[in-house]
């Protein structure tokens, strides 16, 4: 079996992502992030469906992105808004969050000896961040194969992202016939910590509008 490192955080799209690289026949490594982010509930969320997917292993690195602030996920003095529509990116971006979550993946793959990195950014129903779109990752990828032992000896990386061109219903759908029970994840901004979502943040309404519109029955705990 290839080895794969998926990027878990115990969200409705990482989760799928997982369901879909054990679905291909990949050996799940699942790496998960305590980034400083203030709600605490999805790192508990992502070690329950790492272990229910059976990874073969499943990390959390700590990384301190909360004593560089500027985000309403990591600053306390900073709150999470409301959806809106403004067409703006959103205060609960995290500073070149993806660029250092796929930079731990990549060092770790490199240690396992795997080709493949999972990650669940996505383009169409997501929040405006510049580190979901199609150009950014076909960026990274061209810089990881310049950037590491493995590749300049033969063993090129794959950044995989299969949610990228799906709308949030069409993710849903796939995951619900992988078998995702998504009652596990936590999507929230501002989960309590018993996972319970605000049902008010983008996160929420994203995942919402994605059960309404793939007529399926929304399964999240809501405070």
């Amino acid at each position: 079996m290839s080895k794969a490192v998926i990027l878990l955080s115990g969200g409705l799209d990482s989760t799928t992502v997982l369901a879909i690289a054990q679905s291909q026949g990949f050996e799940c490594h699942a790496l998960s992030f305590d980034y400083g982010q203030k709600q605490r509930s999805e790192l508990n969320a992502a070690k329950a469906i790492a272990s229910e997917f059976r990874a073969i292993e499943h990390r959390t690195m700590r990384i301190c992105l909360d004593d560089i602030g500027g985000s309403a996920l990591t600053d306390p003095s900073l709150e999470v808004p409301k959806f809106n529509h403004s067409g703006e990116i959103p205060i609960t971006y995290v500073p070149a969050r993806n660029t250092i979550f796929l930079s731990f993946a990549l060092a770790w793959a490199e240690v396992l000896d795997a080709q493949s990195i999972f990650i669940g950014v996505n383009a169409l129903d997501y929040s405006g961040y510049p580190d979901c779109r199609p150009e950014y990752i076909k960026a990274y990828e061209t810089m990881a194969n310049l950037a590491t032992k493995q590749s300049v000896e033969g063993d090129k990386i794959q950044i995989h992202t299969p949610l990228i061109s799906l709308t949030k219903a069409e993710i849903i759908q796939q995951g619900l016939r992988l078998g995702v029970d998504y009652s596990m994840t936590t999507t929230c901004y501002q989960a309590n910590d018993k996972g319970e979502a605000c049902g008010e943040c983008d996160a929420c309404v994203l995942r919402k509008n994605g059960f309404d519109q793939a007529d399926v029955s929304d399964p999240t705990h809501y405070q």
